[in-house]
């Protein structure tokens, strides 16, 4: 059985499906980017993420066209520059990034940061929901969103967010989001899912690979699809990127579950979206 075959799709609330599994790209090398997306769809990947940020569009599009995969056999993320906050910024901000990757329109749009001291993520999500009415981007979504971010979005606009991508992994579970995106029908992202490599050498995760005939990596990321995240490991290496998609052979017990739970130590290894603001 193919790797494209084992990966799970999940069901959007706007109906669409995901892949359970994809590509998180970043850094700012077009060159490294191609190659990485290129072997990433070649061994299996059929989601790729992105953003504007992270400046490296053009080797995305280009990974993409190399792969010879047809466009729609793929699910393509990208998100919003913070410094494009705005009705007419996001607007211009989506045309330049469908430029930068060479696509007629991208599966999933994200607002990457709320921003709250800018506060203008509320006429942002407008020009979202005008892209989405024209076809750019099939599914419109949230990055680094708070519960009242969230509720000022379903007070004072009409489409809510299929997804809400956060920073989630064992040391920093994020369970009240996860719960409450759960609640309101938003599929919860998992961004720096093995916490920027703080899991590695982890004594009890260790253990529970060696339990398994499984590395540390594919421990948590098994984690993380058994608590229903959609998860996207970085990796640029061909090995690296197999063994994070072999994680379907296998399945974590009540008692591994729990010893996980306890590596919960509330660090995060990014900015707080309550007080990031670009």
């Amino acid at each position: 059985m193919s790797a494209t075959q084992k990966v799970p799709f999940l069901t959007q609330s706007d109906g669409r499906t995901i892949p359970q599994i994809g590509l998180g790209i970043y850094g700012p090398d077009d060159a490294g980017t191609a190659d990485a997306v290129s072997t990433a769809i070649e061994v299996g990947y059929r989601m790729i993420d992105t953003a504007a940020l992270y400046q490296n569009e053009g080797g995305v599009g280009e990974g993409i066209r190399r792969s010879g995969l047809p466009r729609e056999e793929l699910y393509v993320t990208t998100k919003l520059a913070d410094d494009s906050h705005g009705y007419d910024s996001a607007l211009a901000a989506f045309d330049a990034s469908l430029r930068r990757l060479g696509l007629e329109y991208v599966d999933l749009y994200l607002i990457h940061w709320p921003l709250p001291g800018v506060d203008r993520y509320v006429e942002t999500w407008k020009a979202f929901e005008r892209i989405l009415a024209d076809g750019r981007a099939k599914s419109i979504g949230v990055s680094n969103f708070q519960p009242r971010h969230l509720e000022r979005l379903a007070a004072e606009t009409t489409v809510l967010p299929v997804s809400n991508q956060i920073e989630l992994h064992p040391g920093f579970p994020n369970d009240a989001m996860r719960r409450y995106d759960s609640d309101h029908g938003i599929l919860t992202v998992a961004w720096s899912p093995l916490g920027r490599g703080r899991v590695f050498g982890n004594p009890v995760l260790d253990g529970i690979a060696d339990k398994h005939g499984k590395t540390i990596a594919q421990v948590v990321l098994r984690w993380h699809v058994q608590l229903g995240n959609v998860v996207i490991p970085k990796s640029v290496t061909r090995r690296r990127l197999i063994e994070n998609l072999d994680v379907f052979d296998f399945a974590l017990d009540a008692e591994d579950m729990a010893e996980i739970a306890s590596l919960e130590n509330g660090v995060r290894t990014g900015d707080d979206p309550d007080l990031y603001n670009g």
